[in-house]
């Protein structure tokens, strides 16, 4: 764990404003100088405090997104079968009833939906489901996604969508890694 001081944190702060700040504006806002304020966030990137992370405004681009609570018995088994899914932000391992927390993106609530009946709900390690899915936020949802998917035969989860009664209804617009994919963001 790293000790953070006061000059530290409100770094941190000033950083977390504005992410462009520049170091001499650090500097006078904090009381040091430039140098010294360098060797800081020198440190505190070195020891993984302070992260840059590109992303995007995940409403501003009419992506809807997903929370996820599951009640598994083997929750690492079930995270990791969406480690390489286009549609999957991320995954928690928590405690409590419900042990797992994923949050999914995809261009419409329906192929949201698709994704956890077909490979959540259907899941026999899977005891419980709640789904929920994200109206608006108080702060900018900013997120990573995974935008260069090269699109293939099969999708990362190995399931043909093309054969999948979700896909064929019109309930889900596919996986935005297969070549089946009806979307248009990906």
């Amino acid at each position: 764990m790293v000790d953070l001081d006061e000059k530290d944190r409100k770094i941190l702060s000033l950083f977390e404003s504005n992410p462009d700040v520049s170091q001499v504006e650090i500097a006078e806002q904090v009381g040091l100088s430039q140098p010294t304020v360098g060797a800081r966030i020198g440190k505190l990137k070195q020891t993984g405090v302070i992260s840059t992370i590109a992303g995007m405004n995940l409403l501003k681009v009419g992506l809807r997104m997903a929370k996820v609570d599951v009640t598994t018995k083997d929750s690492i088994k079930v995270i990791n079968q969406f480690k390489n899914c286009p549609y999957f932000l991320n995954g928690l391992v928590v405690s409590g009833k419900e042990n797992l927390c994923m949050y999914f993106v995809a261009e419409d609530i329906s192929s949201v939906e698709a994704i956890i009946d077909k490979h959540i709900r259907s899941d026999p390690a899977v005891m419980d489901v709640d789904l929920g899915i994200v109206i608006t936020s108080v702060n900018d949802l900013i997120q990573p996604v995974k935008l260069n998917v090269e699109k293939s035969d099969l999708t990362p989860c190995g399931h043909d969508c093309t054969a999948c009664e979700y896909y064929t209804n019109n309930r889900c617009l596919g996986c935005a890694a297969s070549k089946a994919y009806k979307g248009n963001f990906w």
